[in-house]
């Protein structure tokens, strides 16, 4: 089979390897799409702390089971599916305790094994999804990282008319913000340095400010009367937002840290205790989390086949990451048909 291997920093390839062979309890998947997620251009890069190569990329994929193995838990041949991506021990105090998706060793398909850029992947079955039958593999492909959204909703106590400040105009901070729409916000401010990435939001008629441009600090305080936003969305993972993010949060308002900051950075404490603040972390998605996200697509079906800008065939996908990175291509959400 055809996949995509990551060799080295900066050095992915299209390669032939065997098609993987079932263990008791998994299926095997005919991928169809597989999305490229800032954990893919973090193993690319070389500064994953734990992909090692030679490795198949990918954790965001969806396909069609032609073959189970044993426990199959109702997932049969024929069916479409999205598939829940983590892997955790079971044994340590969060899995213990009921929150395996911050397990103490956490790992991923695609990360830690081999993962989905490939025409075919084995999976546990009882972490497949199935997917509606009116709901088109573009719009499934997105499932994954609309479970990331799903969980940092739920971590920010997001509430119906609540206002918000997303810092982060990528994948992640737009689907935010076409959450945070469909859900009920009263205002939805999306702030980034990129002005090919703003324009994609405003393409979705969402409010925006370049804060390279404008200071965000005072463009929040006069769209909010001085009041700030109710929640604060980091999704860049950048050191200016660190020491943004409590300027533009109201009094006893919350702070979410949906993006992984790669290294420490400066916040002001002071305003997290002066203004009574909350500060709280968001990282992937409870299993049920990814079946609220699955649920979740047919609704948003609209938007989110727009958020996908390009669909690269697994066959030249070796160039994926330079297409990427090229801010002429304006890539938002890039696809790999696995089929192609």
């Amino acid at each position: 089979m055809k996949c995509l291997v990551y060799e080295g920093p900066e050095t992915v390839r299209v390669e032939d390897k065997s098609v993987p062979t079932l263990k008791d309890g998994q299926a095997l998947i005919k991928v169809k799409y597989c999305g490229v997620c800032g954990s893919d251009i973090g193993i690319y890069s070389g500064k994953h702390p734990r992909a090692k190569a030679p490795l198949i990329l990918g954790h965001e994929f969806i396909g069609t089971v032609v073959e189970t193995k044993g426990e199959s838990n109702g997932i049969a041949v024929g069916d479409r599916v999205s598939a829940y991506p983590l892997l955790s021990c079971g044994h340590c105090f969060p899995c213990s305790t009921g929150t395996p998706h911050v397990c103490k060793t956490l790992k991923l398909i695609g990360i830690d094994c081999d993962g989905g850029m490939a025409e075919y992947v084995a999976v546990d079955t009882n972490v497949l999804f199935k997917l509606d039958d009116s709901l088109p593999d573009k719009i499934a492909a997105v499932i994954e990282p609309l479970a990331v959204i799903v969980r940092t909703l739920h971590q920010a106590g997001f509430k119906l008319s609540d206002s918000a400040t997303i810092i982060g105009a990528g994948p992640i901070g737009l689907l935010t913000a076409i959450v945070l729409r469909h859900a009920g916000a009263s205002k939805i401010i999306v702030a980034d340095v990129n002005d090919e990435r703003l324009k994609i939001c405003k393409g979705f008629g969402l409010e925006t400010v370049n804060s390279a441009q404008t200071d965000l600090v005072e463009y929040v305080d006069k769209a909010t009367n001085g009041v700030g936003t109710d929640i604060v969305f980091e999704c860049s993972g950048s050191e200016t937002a660190a020491l943004q993010i409590t300027k533009v949060c109201r009094i006893r308002g919350v702070i979410c840290m949906t993006a992984t900051h790669k290294a420490p950075h400066a916040v002001n404490l002071q305003d997290i205790n002066f203004k009574e603040q909350t500060i709280i972390g968001s990282r992937v998605y409870t299993l049920r989390e990814f079946g609220q996200g699955a649920a979740l697509a047919p609704v948003l079906a609209k938007d989110l086949e727009k958020v996908v800008s390009h669909i690269v065939p697994l066959s030249e996908a070796g160039g994926v990451f330079d297409l990427i990175k090229d801010p002429a291509n304006k890539a938002m959400k890039v696809l790999i048909d696995c089929e192609a």
